[in-house]
């Protein structure tokens, strides 16, 4: 079926007056380009190109994504990237948890100045977390009921799915922070990261891993008041504005 795109969860995409920095900027697992919108603005009104995509499968119904993995999402990753630099010289990518693996993976394979990673997933989970997947795929559940997005603001919206595709994230897991966590050190841009000290979907131990593996320059700022996805919690206006004042810093 050809479900329809969940009102306000649409694409966001931002031409800038001038020719100069682009930010490509990617929203998380199971979750939607409204998670990222106050970043994707913010940069826009600050005059840079943004192209802030949907990950295919995202942002629908739940069955759109059953099918889809690691190769698809990145695949629409590097599109918006090549169709960015059509208009920018330089490009900064941003992402939000699965956002920021797939963020961290693009910095390795192509040239950026920059990246923002907020609760990034960066390890491997190892034999355990797949044999688990693997059992449950294997007594015929493709999707198991997961919850509403771990926010401590009661206040935020995020219309992200509450269940989670076990396929999918198996796919995420292996294919996506397995294959990231030995590609660390090749990554030379500046790294602006944020870490919640309470996220009860990502370790934030992935951040300080990454902190320590990371081949570049590392900025790193813990969040107080935020759980997982920080961009709509409390600390948002602090994402927000380090991520603008970090990419002004890169523009420069």
């Amino acid at each position: 079926m050809n479900w329809p795109i969940v009102p306000g969860a649409e694409p966001f995409a931002h031409v800038a007056e001038h020719a100069g920095v682009g930010a490509l900027v990617i929203h998380g697992f199971t979750g939607t380009p409204v998670s990222m919108l106050p970043i994707g603005r913010a940069l826009a009104a600050a005059g840079h190109h943004v192209e802030l995509p949907r990950l295919p499968g995202h942002a629908t119904h739940i069955d759109d994504m059953v099918a889809t993995v690691w190769g698809d999402w990145y695949a629409e990753v590097a599109h918006a990237y090549d169709h960015l630099c059509q208009r920018a010289d330089r490009v900064v990518v941003v992402g939000q948890s699965m956002g920021a693996t797939l963020a961290l993976t693009l910095a390795v394979d192509r040239p950026v100045i920059g990246v923002v990673a907020i609760n990034p997933l960066t390890r491997d989970r190892g034999a355990d977390a797949y044999e688990m997947i693997d059992e449950l795929l294997a007594d015929g559940h493709t999707v198991v009921p997961g919850g509403p997005s771990d926010i401590a603001c009661g206040e935020a919206f995020d219309p992200s799915y509450t269940d989670t595709p076990l396929a999918a994230l198996r796919s995420l897991l292996h294919d996506g922070a397995g294959e990231l966590t030995d590609r660390l050190a090749s990554g030379t841009a500046p790294l602006r990261l944020f870490t919640s000290r309470q996220d009860h979907v990502v370790d934030p131990a992935d951040s300080e891993f990454l902190a320590g593996a990371w081949g570049g320059t590392v900025e790193h700022t813990w969040l107080e008041r935020s759980y997982h996805v920080a961009t709509l919690d409390y600390d948002g206006e602090l994402v927000t504005a380090g991520t603008a004042e970090f990419v002004a810093r890169l523009a420069a």
